[in-house]
C-alpha cells in the first residue's frame, strides 16, 4: 500500500510569487481563475507541468504546498493522460506552503525542491 500524497507543488511567475508574500494568499493565476481551481502537481508531475506550460519563462518561483493543511479544499482529478492532479478549490494560504523560493535546477537537470520560506 503506498503513502498518501500529502504535499504538491505550484509554479508562479516572480511576480504572482511577490503578489503571494504581499498578500498572504493566493487566488490562483489566469488558468487558475479560467479553470476554477488552483493547478497543482505532484512531486513526479512537475517535470511535466514545468516543460508543457512554462517552457522558455524565467524568473518561475515553486512553492512546496501542505494539502493536509488544506484539508478538503483540495481535490484529486484526473488530467493529463487521466493522471490525477491536486487541485484547490479555493485559496491558497501562504500558511499551507512550507517552502518557496525560486526554480531551479539541479547538476542532472531536474528541478530542486524549494528549501525556504
Amino acid at each position: 500500500m503506498s503513502q498518501p500524497i500529502t504535499v504538491a507543488y505550484k509554479v508562479l511567475t516572480a511576480e504572482q510569487m511577490a503578489q503571494f508574500e504581499r498578500e498572504g494568499v493566493f487566488t490562483g493565476a489566469p488558468v487558475d481563475l479560467e479553470d476554477g481551481y488552483i493547478h497543482l502537481s505532484t512531486g513526479e508531475q512537475l517535470e511535466e507541468t514545468v516543460a508543457k506550460h512554462f517552457a522558455g519563462q524565467e524568473n518561475l518561483q515553486l512553492a512546496e504546498v501542505d494539502l493536509i493543511a488544506l484539508g478538503e479544499s483540495v481535490r484529486w482529478e484526473p488530467s493529463r493522460g487521466g493522471a490525477l492532479f491536486p487541485h484547490i478549490y479555493g485559496t491558497l494560504p501562504l500558511a499551507a506552503v512550507i517552502a518557496y523560493g525560486e526554480l531551479k535546477r539541479t547538476e542532472d537537470e531536474r528541478i530542486a525542491r524549494p528549501v525556504a520560506g
